[in-house]
């Protein structure tokens, strides 16, 4: 009864209601219909960075082993990025993606915003040889075993308290860097032709053997101070692995191709870090012995440290000896490079340009004077020399790119789609050399480092916001910065206060060129010094 009185009753009410259902049906179906044919505007997803189109399965590896052979990667990948006018990149080697990044505002969204998604290394065929399986703490993937390492090199090795410890080790090697070049110098009123490259490479040798092991020489070594046989091998191996550890190695992208060893990179990696051990490895284990005998107690050297160390009970060791011989072989490649290239690019640079060398020169007698040596505690009021180090560290960067980044999850930076186990590598020379960021970027110019200082700020080595790249930062950061930041400032500091130095006569110029395969000049260093102290003040470097 009650239905019919509604039929009966509101015919007009429901009609409406059909009418309304009819719109409403064909209104959902035509929103369907946009949605399925693609003309309701969605969300943009984010893309992959810009970069050559890569094959199927291989990706870009042909273009790659092309231009490895042809020039290097390096000159590749930024030749592209600038031809395509972009600050980030893309390359595809085989499944992986590896990011290039040449703009600061890029990078620090990287390892500042995003630092722990980016805090993971890759795992490669030269590392996993130079570290025993990743047992120390820089080429390591993120992990309990990195993160148990850290915590050693930062609260043990690194330490503050370490470093001021160690201070009198590191003096003696100033000195000795000072008589060594003293010695050179036998010609009277003509001063000694100096090989500058083998005075700064022996020094960051010598100051890191002696605060690791106790000792400059690894045999006899020479008498005018310089290095003997043991270490030029020694630090010749050190280049050798530096010049492969991030070299662009194709098994790295291809892992099954890992054994064939295609392009005999594994056959110098091999060797080398054999050479490396057979100096390593027997004063290492003496000092296991010594301890574990009770022969020693008291820590004397960086190697004492990490054997002496206890777990959290009190028992020793905490660290096996695999451990303390990779995370040696790691810290003794990465403190040679970056403060001698960075001296040697300098000085040829302010050796065309005298009146740069005189003003380094003119500071050191202001803050130190000409009757004593230059000290740590000195450094910090040398605001002109480590602007010339800065810039050095600008303009000519010890290797093209940074280590490695790994991202651990897909994310997006600089609204690009970066996938999980991308490469993310820093561009030392994009970053240093980026017009947008440096006035005349490929000049040679320390003022312009003063001027980013306040009135009586201290200038200092380290570049947190990545204009350019002289310790990185981050999870992933250079522990070693303080020590890194002594070593090159006193490097520079000695040298030139306790010499004249002037280009080779007849010579004109020093040549700029860069070599052909590394980042170094492409001949050493060469150039005349002369003692400038009163003889008195040199008696100290006994």
């Amino acid at each position: 009864m009650q239905i019919y009185y509604f039929m009966f009753i509101a015919p007009s009410t429901m009609l409406s209601f059909s009418i309304l259902l009819v719109f409403i049906t064909f209104a959902l179906r035509y929103i369907f219909k946009l949605q399925w044919q693609g003309k309701v505007q969605k969300p943009k997803q984010p893309t992959l960075p810009p970069g050559p189109k890569p094959w199927p399965i291989v990706g870009n590896l042909p273009e790659f082993i092309i231009n490895k052979k042809k020039t290097s990667v390096s000159h590749w990948i930024h030749s592209f990025m600038e031809e395509m006018n972009t600050e980030i990149a893309c390359i595809r080697l085989g499944n992986v993606h590896v990011i290039p990044v040449t703009c600061p505002e890029i990078s620090l969204e990287f390892f500042k915003k995003q630092d722990a998604v980016f805090a993971s290394r890759p795992l490669t065929m030269a590392t996993d040889v130079l570290t025993k399986g990743y047992l120390g703490t820089g080429f390591g993937p993120l992990g309990d075993q990195w993160k148990k390492m850290k915590r050693v090199m930062a609260n043990e090795v690194l330490s503050q308290a370490t470093h001021r410890w160690l201070h009198e080790k590191r003096g003696e090697e100033a000195d000795n860097l000072l008589r060594y070049v003293l010695n050179q110098c036998k010609n009277g009123d003509e001063g000694g032709l100096v090989n500058l490259r083998l005075a700064a490479r022996h020094y960051c040798g010598n100051v890191i053997r002696k605060m690791m092991f106790n000792r400059r020489y690894l045999g006899k070594g020479k008498a005018d101070g310089g290095p003997g046989f043991e270490e030029e091998e020694y630090v010749d191996t050190i280049f050798t692995i530096l010049a492969h550890i991030n070299s662009f190695c194709i098994s790295d992208y291809l892992p099954f191709l890992r054994g064939l060893d295609l392009e005999g990179h594994e056959k110098v990696m091999e060797e080398a870090t054999k050479v490396l051990e057979k100096y390593h490895d027997p004063i290492i284990e003496d000092r296991i012995q010594q301890w574990r005998d009770g022969r020693k107690h008291e820590p004397q050297d960086l190697l004492d440290v990490l054997v002496s160390l206890t777990d959290e009970n009190g028992n020793i060791p905490l660290l096996s000896t695999d451990e303390i011989k990779a995370q040696i072989n790691e810290t003794m490649i990465a403190t040679l490079d970056n403060p001698s290239n960075a001296l040697e690019w300098a000085l040829a640079e302010m050796l065309n340009k005298p009146e740069m060398l005189q003003k380094a020169v003119d500071e050191l007698d202001d803050v130190v004077g000409k009757d004593r040596l230059v000290q740590e505690y000195d450094l910090p009021r040398l605001n002109y020399i480590k602007s010339c180090a800065r810039e050095a560290f600008r303009l000519h960067p010890i290797a093209p790119f940074n280590v490695p980044h790994m991202s651990l999850t897909d994310t997006t930076v600089a609204d690009y789609f970066i996938p999980k186990g991308s490469h993310v590598i820093l561009s030392r020379v994009g970053l240093g050399r980026n017009s947008k960021v440096w006035d005349e970027p490929c000049k040679f110019k320390p003022e312009r480092h003063l001027q980013d200082c306040n009135t009586g700020e201290e200038v200092v080595l380290a570049e947190p916001e990545l204009r350019f790249l002289s310790f990185s930062r981050g999870r992933r950061g250079c522990p070693g910065v303080v020590l890194g930041s002594s070593m090159t400032t006193m490097l520079f500091a000695r040298l030139l206060q306790g010499f004249h130095w002037s280009i080779p006569a007849n010579q004109g110029t020093i040549d700029l060129c860069q070599g052909k395969k590394d980042s170094f000049l492409a001949k050493p260093l060469l150039a005349v010094a002369k003692p400038r102290l009163p003889l008195h003040v040199y008696s100290v470097s006994r």
